[in-house]
């Protein structure tokens, strides 16, 4: 659609879509008055943004205006990781870029990696663009877990695909499970839906380690250990079964593997699951006699749980909850996880990414959770070639992977080519050695999906690229040409890229054109008579290759690992501080000013113990190193576990690390994602 435009004044509002990893993906409204952006709100008519943006997207502008944006190329000047460089041109950058990244392809180009993730979510800016360079390249391919993956793999396994129910109906529910999931931080429509109901008289449940804004607003908080999600999902299972508050009509027709999942689930009494979740087992008959015995029952599930070993098996047992009841029969019913695979078909995947640039090669996978280890090891015949380059746009992987002093270290190595699509000096960017200073939200075309409800979305630029940014996907079309690559699609601009991003009998392309979004047409209550988009149209409680889910105990706990819990006593999870989004708007001065500094919040008897006291610096150390930062000592954390939250840039945290100095690399049990919140500290007196 064309913007609205008043000639008088010279004022644009420009439809446009929020780029975050947020499953919100809001729709916009960005006036541009005499060239500049002067607001940016939610677009009332979205049916889910309702005219409300978030306190960190509200104040977008202060990041795309921000003094300290890169605003041109440029070459490292000093040691790796020291920030300094010197300014270049734009040719005088991509050929050297180019030149050697070809040479390095002469020798294997699987010694060239990508890494990127979710800095944008955009189909064009994203994965658009970059895919059909790299495929092209035949440079290694990135498995890009560090976020979703285990979740989002295991509710696949588990439904057939990333599905669930419509956002908007939970507004209706009269019990509602906000589980491993901070909305009024990480998704503020869902909690408006979830006000709704609870307005209109229903229960809402926190089920999280951490006493969260959301917690403090719920009828109720499950406080249980990190890692536990699984058992107490089998202990509610066990009491549906022994009070027989199941549709066994649903479960018989639509559940495949249930009565074996049942024997398995009858071994799991409150007493059990409770020791394990370190919850009273009053706590599990009660939510099991709620969630049993109302209707509709809905579970708002996040993705914080799944992210410890067994985060992908306690994914499938929540997933099964809404069959054994037969929550799927209403609207206002079932779960959500995500969405994102109602789009699947939609979006015209192979001809935005042109996976047959491959030319039959298969390239090596390399997982971007274990990225420390992989830039520190060696060729092997196991492992394929060294990387000798990395790509990095849309990511901090400095900041934001595991075990982080390893991260550094590797991206440290003078013989690493890096080269940074940025917007800021962050810890990666400052390892670079070319930064190439990249548009925001603000300045380019793209079209969006959603993983939190079911509406298309496109984004046009609302003002000119500042200074000398260029967006992603015209960097690597410029990248493409100096690597003399001539097939067609090297020459799409980025808005052909956005407006041919859908397929055209799944999505309305006349809506999302005079409106910027076009609703997916799926049923209200999509499984109220099964129909899964699995193969069998089933729910998938026994799955070929998986079997049955079980609870995973965590890598690090006081149960699975009694040595390492004697020395380091306190479980810690990391999860995001209110005003910022991984490490995005950490330097945005309005919101960094509301966190103030990094913080390790404690419960008071595990401060005592200690001599801690409020507003006192900390060391938070074990085996993979120490992280320096202050205490606030407060009853948000649990007793035995520590909260961390995040995530900072490494450079400005009291002695240059972040939390992430902790975690670990190790995998969950399915789809091969990091275990953050599976990890064990000491914390003392700084």
């Amino acid at each position: 659609m064309a913007a609205e435009v008043n000639a008088s004044r010279d004022i644009r509002v420009v439809r446009a879509a929020c780029p975050h990893d947020c499953p919100d993906t809001c729709a916009m409204h960005v006036t541009v008055q005499d060239g500049r952006v002067v607001r940016i709100q939610g677009d009332p008519d979205h049916p889910t943004t309702h005219g409300a943006l978030c306190t960190k997207v509200s104040r977008y502008a202060e990041r795309s205006y921000h003094p300290g944006r890169v605003l041109t190329p440029l070459r490292r000047c000093g040691p790796k990781g020291s920030g300094r460089f010197e300014a270049v041109g734009w040719d005088e950058a991509l050929d050297e870029i180019a030149a050697r990244l070809k040479a390095i392809a002469a020798r294997d180009p699987q010694a060239i990696l990508p890494y990127s993730y979710a800095g944008t979510m955009g189909l064009v800016q994203g994965e658009g663009m970059a895919a059909r360079f790299f495929h092209k390249l035949g440079a290694s391919l990135l498995d890009r877990t560090i976020c979703s993956s285990a979740g989002g793999e295991a509710l696949a396994a588990t439904y057939g695909g990333k599905v669930g129910m419509h956002v908007e109906f939970f507004a209706e529910s009269r019990l509602i499970l906000i589980w491993g999931s901070n909305p009024i931080t990480s998704s503020v429509h869902f909690w408006n839906f979830a006000q709704q109901a609870k307005r209109a008289g229903a229960k809402l449940v926190c089920i999280d380690p951490r006493r969260t804004d959301t917690a403090d607003k719920c009828h109720r908080h499950i406080a249980l250990l990190p890692g536990s999600d699984g058992a107490l999902a089998l202990g509610l299972m066990h009491e549906l079964i022994a009070h027989d508050w199941l549709d066994q009509d649903y479960l018989d027709r639509h559940v495949e593997g249930w009565p074996a999942l049942r024997e398995r689930a009858l071994q799991w009494p409150p007493e059990r699951a409770a020791a394990v979740c370190g919850i009273d087992a009053d706590e599990v008959r009660s939510l099991a006699r709620d969630y049993g015995t109302t209707a509709p029952a809905a579970i708002r599930l996040n993705y914080g749980m799944q992210r410890v070993r067994g985060g992908g098996n306690a994914v499938r047992l929540i997933a099964l909850l809404p069959c054994l009841v037969g929550a799927w029969r209403h609207r206002a019913g079932g779960m959500l996880l995500s969405s994102s695979g109602w789009f699947r078909g939609a979006r015209r995947d192979a001809w935005l990414q042109r996976p047959d640039l491959l030319a039959g090669r298969t390239p090596r996978t390399v997982n971007m959770s274990t990225i420390g280890d992989e830039l520190n090891r060696e060729s092997s015949p196991g492992f394929g070639p060294r990387i000798e380059a990395v790509v990095v746009y849309n990511s901090n992987p400095v900041a934001v992977a595991p075990d982080s002093a390893r991260v550094a270290s590797g991206f440290a190595r003078e013989d690493l080519f890096t080269v940074v699509l940025e917007h800021f000096l962050t810890d990666t960017a400052d390892h670079a050695d070319l930064v190439l200073p990249a548009t925001t939200q603000l300045e380019h075309w793209d079209a969006h999906t959603a993983y939190g409800h079911t509406y298309a979305l496109l984004n046009e630029p609302a003002i000119s690229p500042l200074g000398l940014a260029r967006s992603n996907a015209a960097i690597f079309r410029a990248l493409a040409a100096r690597m003399g690559y001539t097939e067609g699609c090297f020459a799409d601009d980025d808005e052909t890229m956005a407006r041919g991003a859908f397929e055209p009998d799944r999505v309305n392309l006349a809506a999302l054109r005079e409106q910027g979004w076009a609703r997916l047409e799926i049923a209200d209550a999509p499984f109220a008579e099964g129909g899964f988009p699995s193969a069998g149209g089933k729910a998938m409680a026994d799955v070929p290759g998986l079997g049955l889910p079980d609870h995973v105990p965590n890598y690090e706990s006081a149960l699975s690992a009694p040595e390492l819990a004697a020395r380091f006593p306190l479980a810690m999870i990391s999860p995001p501080a209110r005003n910022f989004l991984n490490s995005s708007f950490v330097n945005v001065a309005s919101l960094r000013a509301a966190e103030r500094e990094p913080l390790l919040e404690i419960h008071p008897r595990d401060a005592g113990a200690r001599g801690i006291a409020d507003g006192s610096i900390v060391r938070v150390w074990n085996d993979r190193g120490d992280y320096v930062c202050k205490a606030e000592v407060s009853e948000r954390a649990r007793p035995g576990v520590v909260n961390g939250l995040g995530v900072w840039w490494r450079k400005d945290g009291l002695a240059g690390t972040n939390v992430n100095q902790l975690t670990h690399q190790r995998l969950t049990d399915i789809g091969r994602a990091p275990s953050f919140y599976d990890c064990l500290v000491e914390v003392a007196p700084a």
